[in-house]
Protein backbone atom coordinates (compact mmCIF):
# COMPACT_ATOMS: atom_id res chain seq x y z
CA UNK A 1 0.00 0.00 0.00
CA UNK A 2 1.06 3.62 -1.02
CA UNK A 3 2.37 5.96 1.72
CA UNK A 4 0.97 8.71 -0.18
CA UNK A 5 -2.80 9.47 0.80
CA UNK A 6 -5.66 10.39 -1.16
CA UNK A 7 -7.32 12.95 -1.71
CA UNK A 8 -10.64 12.07 0.54
CA UNK A 9 -7.73 10.85 3.59
CA UNK A 10 -6.80 14.23 3.42
CA UNK A 11 -9.97 15.44 3.39
CA UNK A 12 -11.10 13.25 6.42
CA UNK A 13 -7.95 14.18 8.20
CA UNK A 14 -8.94 18.06 7.97
CA UNK A 15 -12.40 17.63 8.86
CA UNK A 16 -12.19 15.48 12.15
CA UNK A 17 -9.29 18.27 13.44
CA UNK A 18 -6.29 15.88 13.24
CA UNK A 19 -4.46 18.81 11.13
CA UNK A 20 -4.85 21.77 13.43
CA UNK A 21 -6.25 23.84 10.93
CA UNK A 22 -9.62 23.89 11.70
CA UNK A 23 -12.76 22.82 13.87
CA UNK A 24 -13.17 18.68 13.79
CA UNK A 25 -16.76 19.13 11.74
CA UNK A 26 -16.83 18.80 7.98
CA UNK A 27 -17.47 21.53 5.96
CA UNK A 28 -20.05 21.16 2.86
CA UNK A 29 -19.33 24.41 1.67
CA UNK A 30 -15.82 23.54 1.10
CA UNK A 31 -14.96 22.44 -2.59
CA UNK A 32 -13.41 19.22 -1.81
CA UNK A 33 -9.65 18.62 -2.55
CA UNK A 34 -8.69 17.63 -6.10
CA UNK A 35 -12.31 18.21 -7.66
CA UNK A 36 -10.83 20.23 -10.32
CA UNK A 37 -8.23 18.50 -11.64
CA UNK A 38 -10.10 15.05 -11.86
CA UNK A 39 -12.85 16.78 -12.98
CA UNK A 40 -10.38 17.55 -16.22
CA UNK A 41 -8.76 14.47 -16.02
CA UNK A 42 -5.57 15.27 -14.52
CA UNK A 43 -5.84 13.32 -11.09
CA UNK A 44 -3.48 14.97 -8.28
CA UNK A 45 -0.07 13.59 -8.75
CA UNK A 46 1.31 11.80 -5.68
CA UNK A 47 3.70 15.02 -5.29
CA UNK A 48 0.90 16.79 -4.62
CA UNK A 49 -1.15 14.73 -2.64
CA UNK A 50 2.20 14.65 -0.47
CA UNK A 51 2.54 18.25 -0.16
CA UNK A 52 -1.52 18.47 1.02
CA UNK A 53 -0.78 15.85 3.68
CA UNK A 54 1.94 17.49 5.69
CA UNK A 55 2.56 16.71 9.22
CA UNK A 56 0.13 18.30 11.56
CA UNK A 57 1.46 21.22 12.76
CA UNK A 58 -0.15 21.53 16.12
CA UNK A 59 -2.71 20.88 18.10
CA UNK A 60 -6.51 20.59 16.83
CA UNK A 61 -8.76 24.07 17.89
CA UNK A 62 -9.72 24.26 21.06
CA UNK A 63 -11.77 26.72 23.42
CA UNK A 64 -10.40 27.69 26.38
CA UNK A 65 -12.11 25.56 29.31
CA UNK A 66 -12.88 28.33 31.53
CA UNK A 67 -14.59 30.55 29.19
CA UNK A 68 -17.64 30.02 30.56
CA UNK A 69 -16.69 31.00 33.66
CA UNK A 70 -15.99 34.61 31.88
CA UNK A 71 -18.96 34.61 30.69
CA UNK A 72 -20.52 33.81 34.22
CA UNK A 73 -18.24 36.63 35.57
CA UNK A 74 -18.89 39.39 32.88
CA UNK A 75 -22.38 38.94 33.27
CA UNK A 76 -22.37 38.84 37.34
CA UNK A 77 -20.30 42.42 37.01
CA UNK A 78 -22.77 43.91 34.48
CA UNK A 79 -25.66 42.70 36.95
CA UNK A 80 -23.88 44.21 39.91
CA UNK A 81 -23.16 47.40 38.28
CA UNK A 82 -26.51 47.69 37.19
CA UNK A 83 -28.37 47.34 40.43
CA UNK A 84 -25.59 49.70 42.58
CA UNK A 85 -26.63 52.44 39.85
CA UNK A 86 -30.27 51.63 40.44
CA UNK A 87 -29.86 51.63 44.28
CA UNK A 88 -27.97 55.05 44.38
CA UNK A 89 -30.26 57.04 42.30
CA UNK A 90 -32.93 56.92 44.97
Amino acid sequence: MSKTPTTDQIRHAIDTGRTGEKVPFPDPAAAPLGTDAEAGGYPPTKAELAMEAPTPVGPAHQRPRNLILVYVAIIAVIALGTIWIVSSGQ
